[in-house]
């Protein structure tokens, strides 16, 4: 079976930039307070989209330092024979459904305003904007070496590069309305800003459900794995196979393999192992290899 080698690396190379990714979590974590609580005090819908976009970048960073810090502790104990690595997934669904519940939020607000826009104090919103703008330059550099090197750090930094386009929007809406004091600037920004989120929250949100209800990983034909699998030589039949996500970037099957008479189990095991990794990246697998006789029991599984 294997060992999950190519997560475990991708691990190891975001340890080597902890202190980095810890930096940009106080980062995005402080402006993510600050930005949310001016936007509730100025009723600004631009800041209550970007804040809540903020949110992500936080969760993200935040979930990416947890699997660093959770991998170098014991990853499993009695009763968790998969470790926390499912928490992962929870949280981003839990994300998805408050970045749905804030831009729902900000698109009822801007149909009851659109006849009487509020005034929003544009030097505030554009101050708040010029801070978030250094808020995510500063994230950005410090996530940029790690992107390189890791899966897992690469998601954080694409989180935090997305929130540019939030920040300047913020910033253009700040400028319109202290400039020309046009009322209309805030909300029609704010109302941008949540429908620009809202398709990489439903593929945040549909992506956190795959793997919650175990489905196949994106990319991966299960009929096909399956058939490659069959021809190997030794191989006669291949039944119960299971492909499914644990976590992101950690792909994991389990499949039988009934073989041929006279074939080297060692073998087949081996080269069926070698066909997961290099083919389809999934590195940890467990395999049955059985002859003939000792498969009957396995047909009279319904599920």
């Amino acid at each position: 079976m294997g060992q999950g080698h190519g997560h475990g690396q991708a691990l190891s190379a975001s340890g080597r930039h902890v202190g980095r990714l810890a930096m940009a979590f106080a980062v995005t974590a402080a402006f993510m307070v600050l930005e949310l609580t001016v936007a509730v005090t100025t009723s600004s819908l631009a800041l209550l989209s970007d804040g809540a976009h903020m949110v992500t970048d936080v969760i993200g960073v935040g979930l990416a330092l947890a699997a660093i810090l959770a991998a170098r502790r014991s990853r499993q104990k009695a009763g968790r024979t998969f470790g926390l690595y499912r928490a992962e997934v929870l949280a981003a669904l839990a994300n998805a459904v408050l970045l749905f519940g804030v831009a729902a939020y900000v698109l009822y607000e801007a149909i009851h305003r659109i006849s009487d826009p509020t005034e929003v104090p544009g030097l505030t919103v554009s101050l708040v904007a010029v801070a978030g703008l250094l808020a995510n330059v500063v994230a950005f550099l410090l996530l940029r070496a790690g992107a390189k090197e890791s899966l897992n750090l690469r998601g954080a930094y694409l989180e935090v590069l997305a929130d540019l386009v939030g920040s300047v929007g913020v910033l253009v809406s700040g400028l319109v309305t202290l400039l020309f004091g046009w009322r209309y600037a805030d909300l029609i920004i704010g109302v941008a800003i949540g429908l620009f989120v809202l398709p990489r929250t439903w593929t945040l949100a549909r992506r956190s459900l795959r793997i919650l209800f175990q489905h196949a990983p994106e990319g991966v034909d299960v009929d096909a794995l399956t058939t490659a699998l069959c021809a190997l030589r030794g191989v006669g039949e291949v039944h119960d196979v299971h492909v499914w996500t644990l976590t992101s970037g950690m792909e994991v099957a389990s499949a039988h393999l009934t073989v041929l008479p006279g074939a080297d189990q060692g073998e087949v095991l081996a080269a069926a192992r070698k066909l997961l990794a290099r083919e389809y990246q999934i590195d940890h697998a467990t395999l049955q290899v059985e002859t003939g006789e000792a498969a009957g029991g396995c047909h009279e599984l319904q599920w």
